[in-house]
C-alpha cells in the first residue's frame, strides 16, 4: 500500500514520537520504503538520528535521577528508569567490542551493561555488586543492538541487599541473563 510522502512523513513523526528508539531499518520495513527515504524524511522533518534521540531522552529524563553512579559511567544508554523498580538500557555493539577472529562481542561488554544497569537502578548513593550469577545464552555480533532490562526482584533491608534480575535481548531473543545481589548503604525507607 503506497502512501503519499506527506502521509508517510506524518505517520513517521507519530511512530518516532511513540517510540524514539525505533531504527531507520525498522521504519523502512514498516513503511515499505528504503532506509535512504526514511533518512531523507527525518532530515526534512528535523528529526535527529537514533543515537541523538537516545542521548536526548537520557539527558532529559535520567541524568539527575540516577544516584549510585554518574550517568556517563553506565554502559549503554539508559532509556527508562524507575529507581528501586526497573531500568532499561540500549547498547549498540561496534567493531571495537568484538573479537576480530570471529566477530563475537566480548563478554565483558555485555556484563558491564548488565552490571552498571543493576547498580543504576538502586536508589542509593552507594551500590556495589556482592555476587552475580550470569549466563551468556547466545553470541552477540557487531551491529547488534542489545536491549537490557533490569528488574528489582527482592530486598533484604536488614542486610542492606537488593536482588536485581537482568535480561539482555537482541531482536527479541535473549542473549544474556543474570541475577545480581547488590549491597546498598541503607535499607529502603531509612
Amino acid at each position: 500500500m503506497r502512501r503519499t510522502k506527506k502521509e508517510r512523513q506524518r505517520l513517521l513523526s507519530e511512530t518516532i514520537a511513540e517510540n524514539p528508539f525505533v531504527t531507520d531499518e525498522q521504519l523502512a520495513t514498516q513503511f515499505q520504503v528504503s532506509v535512504q527515504t526514511i533518512r531523507l524524511d527525518r532530515m526534512e522533518l528535523s528529526i535527529p538520528e537514533l543515537r541523538e534521540r537516545i542521548k536526548d531522552v537520557a539527558a532529559k529524563n535520567y541524568e539527575n535521577e540516577v544516584k549510585s553512579l554518574p550517568i556517563d559511567e553506565v554502559i549503554g544508554e539508559i532509556v527508562d528508569i524507575e529507581l528501586d523498580n526497573r531500568a532499561l538500557s540500549i547498547f549498540d555493539v561496534q567493531e571495537e567490542h568484538v573479537f576480530q577472529r570471529n566477530g563475537i562481542a566480548r563478554g565483558h561488554h555485555l556484563f558491564a551493561q548488565a552490571n552498571s544497569l543493576a547498580v543504576a537502578v538502586i536508589d542509593d548513593e552507594l551500590a556495589l555488586t556482592v555476587h552475580s550469577n550470569i549466563t551468556f545464552v547466545k553470541p552477540v555480533r557487531a551491529g547488534n543492538r542489545v536491549i537490557t532490562k533490569a528488574i528489582v526482584i527482592g530486598r533484604d533491608n536488614q542486610n542492606n541487599r537488593t536482588k536485581v534480575e537482568v535480561t539482555s535481548t537482541v531482536n527479541g531473543e535473549t542473549v544474556f541473563v543474570g541475577e545480581f545481589d547488590m549491597y546498598r548503604t541503607k535499607g529502603k525507607g531509612e
